[in-house]
């Protein structure tokens, strides 16, 4: 695998995955936020559920965002982690960007999801890679 700060390779990967988790600050204290995301234009697209508040930790700071492959990697295919950190912002997505994000849940926690749009800019991007070994061959198959 390439350099782990690549950060095309980081957006490549991230195209590859629905959801993530969105790491930021709240009142000084560490906060993940789990959400859909879609990569348009070297940006990072994110949907929420509004109801949960998350866009309030998130808009109008730096966050890191990453996912993975650890439970889709197929036998012989290496694991990845990605993550990106850059400023967060409200977004209004395109007709076509909503699109790209496919439907939406019909309830989050027990209530209807009310979607909120957040834009990551990334500053940089780092990638983790772990080549296929005994061990993850002996997981897969068990």
């Amino acid at each position: 695998m390439p350099s782990p700060s690549d950060p095309q390779l980081a957006l490549g990967l991230l195209a590859r995955t629905c959801h993530g988790r969105a790491a930021t600050s709240m009142r000084a204290l560490p906060f993940l936020a789990f959400a859909r995301h879609i990569v348009v234009d070297g940006r990072v697209l994110l949907r929420m559920p509004g109801n949960c508040g998350y866009q309030q930790a998130c808009a109008g700071s730096v966050v890191a965002y990453g996912t993975d492959n650890l439970s889709s990697a197929r036998p012989g295919e290496s694991v990845w982690t990605v993550q990106v950190v850059g400023w967060c912002e409200a977004y209004e997505p395109t007709a076509a960007e909503l699109e790209l994000f496919g439907p939406a849940p019909a309830r989050v926690d027990g209530v209807p999801f009310a979607p909120v749009y957040l834009s990551v800019e990334p500053q940089f991007g780092v990638v983790h890679g772990v080549d296929d070994g005994p061990g993850r061959r002996a997981r897969a198959a068990a």
